[in-house]
């Protein structure tokens, strides 16, 4: 017989909450870039994609995610790319911007 009791418990529980996205009918490219993408083009893509964030049921856990991982790619959690490089490279703003999700 197999042994189960040392095999990860269901994980489903961890991701089920991407379930609940504001972005998930909404076409990825507003998300992400696309390459070549500069300036105010690239500003306005990515507060449209935070608006739709700021709205977001699922904001808090969407954000703690990227932060965690560290995403490098896209606007997630109302924050973009450059919004994270800028977090990531003073880890006491990382704590205020969880600490500022779960507050407000």
């Amino acid at each position: 017989m197999t042994e189960v009791t040392r095999l990860p418990g269901p994980v489903m529980e961890l991701w089920e909450w991407q379930y609940q996205g504001s972005c998930r009918d909404i076409d990825d490219t507003l998300f992400f870039h696309p390459e070549g993408e500069r300036g105010a083009a690239r500003r306005r893509r990515a507060d449209a994609a935070k608006a739709i964030c700021a709205e977001c049921p699922v904001l808090v856990q969407c954000r703690e995610q990227a932060l965690a991982i560290r995403e490098p790619y896209g606007v997630w959690g109302g924050l973009s790319e450059e919004d994270r490089a800028a977090i990531f490279a003073d880890p006491r703003r990382a704590e205020a911007a969880t600490r500022r999700v779960h507050v407000g």
